[in-house]
């Protein structure tokens, strides 16, 4: 291999170096940004949670993007688009009693990206009628209005016979 082959291969390999550390600090969240991050997510997961406990599925439903590219996955079945979910959150809630008072716990959030966390978490619903419970994996995405919930599985997880 001739001395200026091999000069360009290592100024190539160089540029090719500069050009991945480049693109990796460009997608890597700083600690200081992740925990600002964090706490944005988790500030809208207690909004939701005072506005369900409120009786407001119109605020709880601020949590999530007004898209018809949401989805929602549960035991019945997936829903697609902002306005499906709102009608589901109804009908299988149509008022205070059956609401009940939300509880959101054991709450982690995993960055996949500066502009997306993936969210698990568990619930539980205290009501007269009886409590249910279970875990939630919510994909959250950074858009113009700040951070939404752009799909959101949510199953019941039955309590264990004693």
């Amino acid at each position: 291999m001739s001395k200026q082959t091999l000069l360009t291969l290592l100024v190539l390999a160089a540029f090719w170096g500069l050009f991945l550390n480049h693109e990796a600090r460009g997608t890597r969240q700083t600690s200081a940004s992740a925990e600002l991050d964090r706490a944005a997510i988790t500030k809208m997961l207690d909004e939701q949670q005072s506005a369900w406990n409120n009786g407001d599925v119109n605020g709880f439903m601020k949590g999530y993007w007004v898209s018809p590219e949401l989805t929602f996955a549960g035991s019945g079945g997936i829903a697609r688009g902002w306005e499906s979910v709102l009608a589901r959150y109804k009908r299988e809630y149509p008022d205070q009693a059956a609401m009940g008072q939300v509880n959101f716990s054991n709450v982690e959030v995993r960055f996949l990206g500066p502009d997306a966390a993936l969210v698990l978490g568990q619930w539980h619903l205290h009501r007269s009628s009886g409590d249910i419970g279970g875990v939630f994996s919510l994909v959250f995405q950074r858009l113009a209005g700040g951070w939404r919930i752009v799909h959101d599985h949510t199953s019941l997880v039955k309590a264990k016979a004693e």
